[in-house]
């Protein structure tokens, strides 16, 4: 046994500086350890010596040299490297944070700032009501976010009173972590059987939570609109370099938030940060439907996302509606959906998750692969050469298109054969000029070609354009998704087609909304008030008779059909090249596109990725393709963990199981997500 002096030889002073939560100041505690002591017993003397009797289950060490949790409490001072030096904090785990929904709305709760950032945002979503918290993440927003705000509230004198729904008593504010994926095992319908409102916490959880009834209607209905002088004042990314930065501050999922400089109380965003929704079931999914339908609503009022005249003022009639039947007393149709036998709604799920749909001859997709041929017109992007389509028969097959100067020569070598699989489909659309374009970006070697075409109909483009869009993720018109995809198309141009019989006058006279509240506002400056709602007003016939949840999934579906949605925009530098270029992340490509002009140069599907790897030395990301095609970049707005981090997200997403009481799989996110620091 050592002696009182040789245990003072090897034993040594730790300073520990403790965090009371009833105290302002932090008081400072001495203790005398060895390195043999382990961190458990560190904690024990440490509690011992302060004699305060209080719950410390929730405290725990953080390093701050070091930056990290000292969460590994049988570990010795000598194999976590802790020395005389070494700053410790006694601090809780959980600290309050607020968080902005993408409804605009502030919540704060208590969250782990122990735990990685993929676990706590699943336990924020287990709070929230949210299933499939997977596709969410938390995103701090540069200094450039509030700017505005602050400028007017300067310029006015006058403190902006924050509204924030306090959910500090939330079940995340226990000792332990939630454990993830208990929502996805209950499988609770989220509204209430009998009154048809959005079920309380205690119907939906197996524990109490922070969500009443009042509190849960916030989340799963949509906010009033807000007025065009609030929405000028937001900011807005006006080019693709103030977007890049923008998507900057995305944390690293495989850390925690303390160990990303997150201070108690600080906002951050809670977003949906990968674009590929997975099972939006209208029974389960009140809260998530409605956040999602916000993210997509303040995307396109705040020109985050690119859109023509015509479709803004089909987003507009949605919204318009969508606010009428939320202030409406008779939300009580928001769960007409639900009402349905059990059985019945279950079988239909099944058959939507399976993706059978009802095929009238079933065999067909395995002994034919169907086929389009029509006459279609076609034109060649070239450089001083005005468009000019020509006619000819197009025939469609596989993943391929082929066409031929006639009907009559089509049993011989066509005039071109373009195979689609891996390009870009964009609808060049104008209803009301009955124009039907597909415009086609397709990969080669040095670049893209463009190729456009002109169908004579909407019946005839809806078919080509489903055609097209499957072709592109390597699947044929065998696919069970083709039909219900022809079926959405022809449904979005119907609700483009504005000429209704009944006059839109009588809404006028009558009119109870802001037409500017609707529109973004470099929209709402090309057109007076009057004329502004009219247009309105004439858009929301087609719509007028949907129910709440299916104005907002058709607003989702609207969301999802434009040409840029889901791409991610980060600015890079490639290999060899001497330009800065901008790199788009989706949820199926990659894109190169030029940083002046904003024009595509070249696409890769993730399809034909063969692997992806980054150099931490240089910080360079290389990613292999089929044909021995492969690219290496390196990351200028962000660092190259965050590039790495969407690209393994995305393929995480992809081999999701259809099962929805599967728990998450967090191990296979970080292993395909996580990397060196």
């Amino acid at each position: 046994m050592l002696s009182s002096s040789d245990f003072a030889s090897a034993s040594w002073e730790l300073v520990v500086r403790v965090d009371h939560p009833d105290k302002e100041e932090q008081e400072e505690v001495r203790l005398r350890v060895s390195g043999d002591l382990h961190v458990g017993g560190v904690m024990l003397k440490l509690v011992e010596q302060i004699n305060l009797a209080q719950d410390w289950s929730d405290f725990a060490l953080w390093w701050e040299q070091k930056r990290c949790w000292l969460l590994k409490t049988h570990w010795t001072l000598d194999k976590c490297g802790v020395q005389a030096d070494a700053r410790l904090l006694f601090t809780p785990q959980h600290k309050t944070l607020r968080l902005r929904l993408p409804n605009v709305k502030t919540v704060r709760l208590r969250v782990s700032f122990s735990a990685v950032v993929f676990r706590a945002v699943t336990d924020i979503c287990r709070t929230l009501n949210i299933r499939r918290s997977e596709e969410l993440s938390l995103l701090k927003p540069s200094g450039d976010y509030f700017k505005k705000k602050k400028k007017k509230d300067k310029s006015n004198r006058e403190p902006v009173i924050e509204d924030v729904l306090d959910l500090e008593c939330s079940s995340t504010s226990s000792g332990s972590p939630v454990s993830s994926g208990l929502y996805s095992k209950t499988m609770t319908p989220m509204y209430d059987p009998v009154n048809g409102t959005p079920a309380s916490s205690t119907m939906t959880w197996f524990s109490d939570s922070p969500l009443t009834d009042h509190n849960c209607n916030i989340l799963a209905f949509s906010q009033p609109p807000q007025s065009p002088e609030v929405l000028s004042d937001m900011y807005q990314p006006w080019t693709l370099i103030d977007k890049a930065k923008f998507n900057a501050g995305w944390l690293d999922s495989s850390r925690s938030l303390m160990e990303q400089g997150i201070q108690e109380d600080e906002q951050l965003l809670l977003r949906f940060k990968y674009y590929s929704f997975f099972d939006l079931n209208p029974k389960y999914d009140a809260v998530r439907i409605n956040q999602l339908y916000e993210q997509a609503r303040w995307a396109i009022l705040l020109e985050e996302i690119d859109c023509t005249e015509e479709e803004m003022l089909i987003f507009a009639a949605l919204q318009y509606h969508i606010s009428k039947l939320s202030l409406s007393a008779e939300t009580q149709d928001l769960t007409s959906e639900c009402e349905t036998d059990e059985v019945e709604a279950a079988l239909s799920n099944l058959e939507v998750t399976l993706e059978g749909g009802k095929a009238d001859n079933p065999l067909e997709d395995i002994t034919d692969i169907p086929k389009l041929a029509d006459n279609l017109k076609l034109f060649r992007a070239k450089k001083l050469m005005l468009k000019s389509f020509k006619q000819y028969w197009f025939v469609f097959k596989d993943t391929s298109i082929a066409y031929f100067k006639s009907k009559e020569v089509e049993q011989g070598e066509p005039i071109e054969k373009l195979n689609l699989r891996g390009c870009e489909v964009v609808p060049d659309v104008n209803v009301a000029g009955r124009k039907f374009g597909i415009k086609l970006l397709i990969p080669v070697a040095d670049g893209m070609n463009e190729v456009y075409l002109r169908c004579d109909h909407e019946n005839q483009y809806a078919r080509w354009m489903a055609a097209c869009s499957l072709a592109s993720k390597g699947k044929t018109m065998a696919d069970s998704s083709y039909q219900p995809e022809v079926l959405n198309i022809l449904s979005f141009l119907r609700m483009k087609n504005r000429t209704s019989a009944s006059p839109a006058a009588s809404g006028l006279e009558n009119m109870d909304m802001n037409p500017e509240s609707f529109v973004s506002p470099r929209c709402a400056k090309k057109h007076k008030s009057k004329q502004l709602a009219a247009r309105i007003l004439e858009a929301h016939q087609n719509v007028a008779q949907m129910p709440l949840v299916e104005a907002k999934l058709r607003f989702i579906q609207a969301w999802q059909s434009l040409p840029e949605f889901g791409l991610t925009y980060y600015l890079v530098r490639f290999k060899g090249s001497k330009k800065d270029d901008i790199l788009g992340v989706s949820y199926n490509r990659l894109i190169r596109i030029d940083a002046v002009t904003g024009v595509p140069i070249t696409t890769w599907r993730f399809t034909n990725m063969k692997q992806w790897n980054v150099n931490w030395e240089i910080r360079q990301v290389a990613i292999e393709f089929d044909q021995n095609v492969s690219i290496a970049f390196t990351c200028l707005s962000a660092d190259c963990k965050v590039v790495h981090e969407y690209i393994g997200g995305y393929i995480f997403l992809s081999t999701r199981s259809k099962d929805q009481n599967e728990t998450l799989d967090e191990d296979l996110f970080h292993k395909l997500t996580g990397g060196q620091d």
